[in-house]
């Protein structure tokens, strides 16, 4: 019984670390690909103006209300200790360190990520990649390139909408529904919000986490058995996966990027 066991975790490790090398095979075989998508310009930019509308209404909405549940908890945690004027900073330092890039992140993955691996896994199931290798075009510069860098650009963007009307919600329920006031709001975001400490991290944050979640998709819908069933068991793979990645990632580049 114990032997069957070790063999049994064993074939477990032995597959996942396979898998892991496969990835990132795929991965750098991608990146040496992505030179003959960039000139094709207009390709990466339909791409992420499709990802971005995909994902831009969820973006706004939850920006929105997550600004808004934090400048409510903010206000009375804060209150206790007579500090609401710092309202703006805590706010503004919440979203764009971490809140901003970690649920756009997994926005992007529940909404776009999903989208663009159940395009590539029917695109399999219809031949349409086995066409294109039939007529010498790769399929990797042709179709996963472009939704590649299409996704690692509109991350960025989108973590940076998220932010913005994230603080908006925050001013709406900390100034004109509870009465902050507004001077000390903003003064305070002004003065305690550092430009690379901040605001340069949290975009790297997001731009890696756009690697991470785009290239999650793709693979998984390039990897992806031809048959209905099994697209459907890697669009749920692509959230599994891609959530946990950027947990994972989010933890490690905050304790690199904030330890002082």
């Amino acid at each position: 019984m114990i032997a069957r066991l070790l063999e049994t975790v064993g074939r477990s490790v032995r597959e996942a670390i396979g898998s892991v090398g496969f990835a990132t095979r795929a991965f750098f075989n991608l990146l040496g690909v992505s030179p003959g998508a960039f000139r094709r310009p207009s390709l990466i930019s339909e791409q992420i103006h499709f990802i971005g509308n995909y994902s831009l209404v969820i973006i706004i909405v939850s920006g929105l209300f997550v600004g808004m549940v934090l400048g409510l908890q903010g206000y009375y945690t804060l209150n206790q200790y007579g500090a609401e004027q710092a309202l703006g900073q805590v706010v503004a330092l919440a979203l764009v360190r971490e809140l901003g890039p970690v649920v756009t992140a997994l926005l992007f993955a529940g909404r776009a990520g999903t989208s663009l691996t159940a395009q590539i896994g029917l695109m399999k199931a219809g031949e349409q990649l086995s066409a294109m290798e039939m007529m010498a075009i790769n399929p990797v510069q042709r179709v996963l390139a472009p939704r590649f860098w299409g996704g690692v650009i509109a991350m960025p963007i989108l973590a940076a909408i998220f932010s913005a009307v994230g603080v908006f919600g925050g001013y709406l329920v900390g100034v004109q529904l509870i009465g902050v006031d507004e001077g000390a709001f903003w003064s305070q975001m002004q003065s305690g919000v550092d430009v690379r400490a901040d605001v340069l991290n949290g975009v790297l944050k997001s731009f890696i986490f756009g690697i991470a979640v785009t290239f999650t998709a793709l693979f998984q819908g390039y990897q992806t058995k031809p048959t209905p069933e099994d697209v459907s068991r890697a669009t749920t793979r692509t959230v599994v996966i891609a959530s946990l990645m950027v947990w994972g990632l989010d933890f490690i580049m905050t304790a690199l990027m904030f330890n002082k």
